[in-house]
């Protein structure tokens, strides 16, 4: 069996170190993760982590594992005061896995204010999935650096709000606009070329 140095030369800050070390290995804060599937209705995902856990064998050797999956993760949709940004969620896109740090399945089931699900504290199992990280193999290109835009992925469909105030769509499929227009100003239509 090994010896362990703190064990050997009585280290008490060593020993300490030791027990806090063991005992963060077990707190989960956040991490990369990728889709495996998604429930439109529930608003839920199950994602596998993307960033292997460390496993160390009684002699004190280690090995790399995959985390398991994680299920019924809710999936955030920047929102607010009655309005909502939604998209799809496709499998493979990236998201970030935060854990709460208490048990959140009374209030994932219930809403309000509830009381924490058992005594499990940032656990795999109480993720929330936050969609738009990206790797850089998946990094979005021509991302504009000054202005905001509401954008397909590949950047051939957008809306866009420049600094200025001047407002520009680019929708080379089309643009539908459903209910009554008023348009206050003048219309500009370049020549239209066949």
């Amino acid at each position: 069996m090994a010896t362990d140095n703190a064990q050997r030369f009585d280290d008490p800050e060593a020993v300490y170190r030791t027990a806090v070390a063991a005992a963060l290995a077990s707190v989960w804060t956040s991490l990369p993760g990728i889709i495996q599937a998604y429930d439109a209705t529930t608003q839920t995902a199950t994602v596998q982590p993307a960033v292997q856990g460390v496993v160390t064998a009684s002699d004190g050797s280690t090995s790399l594992v995959s985390l398991p999956v994680v299920t019924d993760v809710p999936v955030q949709f920047p929102s607010g005061g009655g309005f909502a940004l939604t998209f799809p969620v496709a499998v493979g896109d990236e998201c970030l896995l935060v854990f709460a740090s208490r048990g959140i399945d009374a209030w994932h089931a219930l809403g309000g204010v509830q009381q924490p699900t058992g005594s499990r504290k940032h656990a795999l199992s109480d993720a929330f999935a936050m969609l738009g990280f990206r790797s850089l193999p998946r990094a979005l290109g021509a991302v504009s650096t000054t202005a905001v835009q509401l954008r397909n992925a590949a950047g051939t469909a957008l809306v866009e709000i420049q600094p200025s105030g001047h407002v520009r769509a680019l929708a080379p499929a089309g643009l539908e606009v459903v209910g009554n227009m008023t348009v206050s100003g003048t219309i500009t239509t370049p020549a239209y070329v066949v």
